[in-house]
């Protein structure tokens, strides 16, 4: 079979009828984020032979040592965007504050935030990789501020991420359902995969950092003792973690079964997330949604967080709809 016949990314968005954004608007910021996941796609290939891995010396807003595609691939997305236009407002991982694109700003305009490389601490060891995006649209006459930003998950117009693996794929929902797209680098383009993707609701398998279990609440270690005691065919859960979210939320979506990073009890006895909720969680709640999971704080929906800043962390429980019920149940974050 020669699926170099098959449906490209544009091609596919322009038949299909809009729900959150105009057709075109969301083909002309689909293209562009497939051009960045072509370029991080290439540049990841060859990476080690360029001098990229490693450190750049320098920590981010999260206190966090910065790696040299770190800071590579957020500069690909200034780049690309720079070039083109809809967008008007980037926030990252890797950026304290906004960054604005005055020669963009129109009167209906929009917001893309992002983390560049998800897993980076893998990107040393050829380990798993991912870039996790979302759209949001600006208030108009906004101005540099990012006050309007700071809304419900469910305000997101798109939402989605790319997989580094042995092929490169693109998943992105539009409030219309889950697609998924092979990169077919014969052709270089995204060419659907898999479309309306359903999410199991229940799976057989568990993403977590075990290591960090002293740290958490204890309804969260009585959770995993609960998952890793079982014996029957039904209940019984395999460990299954790669150090990247997306990679992780990949297989839930494709499998099912549950990604979850209890949040850490600090000195005071409150709960510390780690994950970023404006790029990292609520983008990846909106594809579980769409796809018939969940996306959780253990006590909450994560779409119905309003964050009070830009870089945001809570605890996190997505996959499948049965294990993340579960969690809450078990008052995983008490």
């Amino acid at each position: 079979m020669d699926d170099r016949q098959g449906i490209t990314l544009i091609r596919h968005i322009m038949a299909k009828k809009p729900v959150t954004m105009p057709t075109v608007e969301l083909a002309l910021v689909m293209e562009r984020i497939a051009m960045i996941g072509k370029r991080i796609s290439r540049w990841l290939a060859v990476s080690s032979l360029g001098g990229a891995l490693g450190y750049t010396g320098s920590s981010n807003i999260q206190g966090e040592k910065v790696k040299k595609l770190d800071q590579w691939a957020n500069d690909v997305f200034l780049q690309e965007w720079e070039r083109g236009y809809l967008v008007c407002s980037l926030i990252s991982e890797e950026m304290e504050d906004p960054h604005h694109l005055a020669s963009n700003c129109r009167e209906s305009n929009y917001c893309l935030l992002y983390d560049p490389i998800d897993g980076s601490s893998n990107t040393d060891v050829n380990g798993a990789l991912g870039t996790i995006f979302a759209v949001r649209r600006r208030a108009p006459e906004h101005g540099r501020g990012a006050s309007d930003i700071l809304a419900a998950g469910s305000s997101q117009l798109v939402a989605g991420y790319l997989v580094y693996g042995p092929s490169t794929q693109l998943v992105y929902t539009a409030g219309d359902g889950v697609d998924i797209f092979t990169l077919d680098h014969s052709v270089g383009e995204f060419i659907l995969w898999r479309e309306n993707v359903k999410m199991p609701p229940h799976g057989t398998a568990y993403a977590v950092n075990q290591g960090n279990a002293g740290k958490w609440h204890e309804g969260a270690r009585k959770f995993v003792s609960y998952l890793t005691s079982r014996k029957d065919k039904r209940t019984s859960y395999s460990l299954r973690y790669s150090g990247a979210f997306a990679s992780d939320f990949h297989r839930c979506l494709l499998e099912g079964g549950l990604y979850m990073y209890p949040g850490e009890v600090t000195e005071g006895g409150a709960l510390k997330g780690k994950l970023r909720l404006l790029y990292e969680e609520a983008p990846l709640s909106m594809v579980a949604e769409q796809a018939g999971g969940r996306g959780s704080t253990g006590k909450g929906r994560i779409l119905d967080i309003v964050p009070q800043s830009l870089h945001e962390r809570h605890p996190i429980y997505i996959g499948s709809a049965e294990e993340v019920k579960l969690a809450q149940e078990f008052k995983a974050e008490g």
